[in-house]
């Protein structure tokens, strides 16, 4: 069940309250078309910044080593690329015999469980679905591999390196606390070899109509709403965590702040053979919320954005930001990818993929107030068994053999879940 205590209502009259955001922010900010050619001349520099290294050294996401950040090595250039790209290749977080042996247990624990024989279909049209015998992204979230990355202090180690990049402590308030990260349970991919998928379209995720329309985002982005790009810092955690997303029946939603959004790779990834991009500018969200304010914009639309959906980002509305997608680099298992909460990603389509692409999705959600409420419902759904509250009530788990219990929880596990 979803904490009605923390529901946003969505406006009864959706347009109408578009309207009226859209004549407030022109009237503060004063030079609409002047502010966003500024905004996009900055994100254009920096997406060629980007591309060229792409072009150069093959990736345009930086990258360091487990090792480097368990023994406090990471340069001060690294970070700084880091938070210039508002994305990062984790090499070596897990052992690569580690992610594969996770691998062939998960697939043993959907088996053993006749995963197959029960799966009723996609349980929302959050993303859109795909045709096929399996899902490509599987509604699992209580196995033995899964939990174990979650509390592993490898996990905890990246996490709080990741947390530590944004500035937590603003406006006189420690928003969070970066060495802790709750366990915000996720769903996992499996898409095998000879694969054939359409992927995702260029999105943000965490607040669509939300962004423009709620008093704590207005606060996050509130030198961008009072005309001053210069001042806007997508880095700040100030007001981030007060902000809760519309509460919609039947559709997904994230009730924590995540720093980063990411995913452990399961087994090796291929270039080329359907994976993750992102455009590497943390800053971009400023042209994405200043677009739907121009004239060629209807008046009650935000150039595509609709209740209950990701934020969409458009080849229509939005070509300065398609044209700076980047890929991932060539992965092994055990590696991992983050990428900053407002950063624009995508899935690159794929036919007839060639080798495995499985993923298990775990993000950093460092505590807080926000994050620690959702903590006690997830302690709940894995005592039960269930899908956690975030995600459509599938419950497949329930009585599966071998699901990850409470007695399973060591001491990080206990703290991500504020069980101590």
């Amino acid at each position: 069940m979803r904490d009605e205590s923390r529901s946003n209502p969505l406006p009864g009259d959706v347009k109408a309250a578009i309207r009226q955001m859209k004549q407030q922010l022109r009237a503060r900010i004063g030079d609409v078309d002047g502010l966003f050619r500024q905004v996009c001349d900055n994100i254009v520099a920096a997406i060629a910044e980007a591309k060229a290294e792409e072009q150069r050294c093959g990736t345009a996401w930086p990258s360091v080593t487990m090792q480097a950040i368990a023994r406090h090595q990471v340069s001060d250039e690294t970070r700084a690329l880091i938070r210039r790209r508002g994305c990062v290749v984790i090499r070596e977080h897990f052992s690569r015999e580690q992610a594969l042996a996770w691998d062939k247990s998960m697939l043993d624990y959907l088996d053993r469980n006749h995963f197959d024989e029960c799966y009723r279909g996609p349980g929302d049209d959050f993303f859109g679905s795909l045709a096929a015998s399996r899902p490509e992204i599987y509604p699992i979230y209580w196995s033995q591999a899964q939990m174990q990355a979650r509390q592993s202090e490898a996990m905890a180690q990246a996490q709080s390196f990741l947390n530590r990049l944004w500035t937590f402590e603003s406006q006189g308030q420690q928003w969070f606390d970066p060495d802790v990260s709750v366990i915000y349970p996720d769903r996992i991919r499996r898409r095998p070899p000879g694969t054939c998928s359409k992927g995702l379209g260029a999105h943000t995720d965490s607040g669509a109509l939300e962004r423009w329309l709620l008093p704590a985002y207005q606060q996050v982005f509130a030198p961008l709403f009072r005309g001053n790009f210069a001042a806007y810092d997508p880095w700040d955690a100030a007001h981030r965590t007060l902000v809760d997303e519309y509460d919609l029946p039947g559709t997904t939603k994230c009730s924590v702040f995540r720093t980063f959004q990411g995913w452990t790779a399961l087994s090796d990834m291929i270039p080329g053979q359907g994976l993750l991009h992102v455009v590497p500018v943390p800053q971009a969200m400023a042209y994405v919320l200043l677009r739907p304010l121009l004239a060629d914009v209807p008046e009650d639309e935000l150039c595509g954005v609709a209740p209950g959906r990701v934020l969409p980002i458009s080849e229509e509305w939005h070509p300065h930001l398609i044209a700076g997608l980047c890929s991932i680099p060539a992965l092994q298992a055990g590696d991992s990818v983050w990428w900053h909460c407002d950063v624009i990603h995508a899935v690159a389509p794929v036919e007839n993929q060639q080798g495995w692409g499985n993923v298990m999705y775990i993000p950093a959600a460092p505590l807080c107030d926000k994050n620690r409420a959702y903590a006690h419902r997830v302690a709940q759904a894995l005592e039960q068994g269930r899908s956690p509250g975030d995600f459509p009530p599938e419950d497949y788990e329930t009585g599966w053999q071998q699901r990850f219990t409470l007695a399973d929880l060591n001491a990080r596990g206990r703290r991500a879940l504020d069980l101590t």
